[in-house]
């Protein structure tokens, strides 16, 4: 199948209605799974974020969502996919100009948090590890998880003569030869 896009699956910004968040997700990713068009649409996220809120003198944890009335799915732009998104129940439209698509910017990507280049790295559970970047930058550590579908580890390092737990990003790390 050809697409339009240069080789690259984009992220595009959904309006739903507000309180169909989830539902729009669960429908798309349904319809995809049914249809068989994996290679067409790759994601589809509700960003949230962990809040704490004190309910009768307890703190209780909850998830909160970033953009309410809005889904972002990572796709390659073609009739299928956006008849797919654009027809599924709750769905407004897509963010754009006259409701034509317009994918999200690296800028605006980075500022959410989501990562366009997908990091492939060869590792394993209790290899050592060399951080890149960041605060940890220097130290190294035994990796304790892999999450493959965020592409992150889960890392044990030992600073100031104590093992403290970190997640990095692939990009963040580097396997130490042994």
């Amino acid at each position: 199948m050809e697409y339009n896009q240069q080789d690259q699956a984009q992220w595009y910004v959904a309006h739903t209605y507000s309180g169909y968040e989830n539902k729009v997700k669960a429908s798309i990713e349904a319809t995809v799974e049914n249809r068989n068009m994996e290679d067409q649409i790759l994601e589809v996220q509700v960003p949230v974020q962990e809040v704490v809120e004190k309910k009768d003198g307890k703190s209780v944890i909850k998830e909160k969502k970033l953009f309410p009335g809005y889904v972002m799915i990572k796709m390659f732009m073609t009739d299928d996919s956006w008849y797919v998104v654009r027809n599924t129940r709750g769905v407004t439209g897509f963010v754009g100009p006259a409701s034509k698509p317009v994918p999200l910017s690296q800028g605006e990507l980075k500022s959410m948090g989501i990562r366009q280049k997908r990091v492939e790295i060869q590792l394993e559970v209790g290899e050592e590890v060399k951080v890149t970047e960041g605060p940890f930058e220097g130290f190294t550590g035994i990796i304790e998880e892999i999450h493959e579908e965020k592409s992150i580890v889960k890392v044990n390092v030992s600073m100031f003569g104590r093992e403290t737990s970190a997640e990095f990003g692939f990009e963040q790390i580097e396997k130490l030869n042994t």
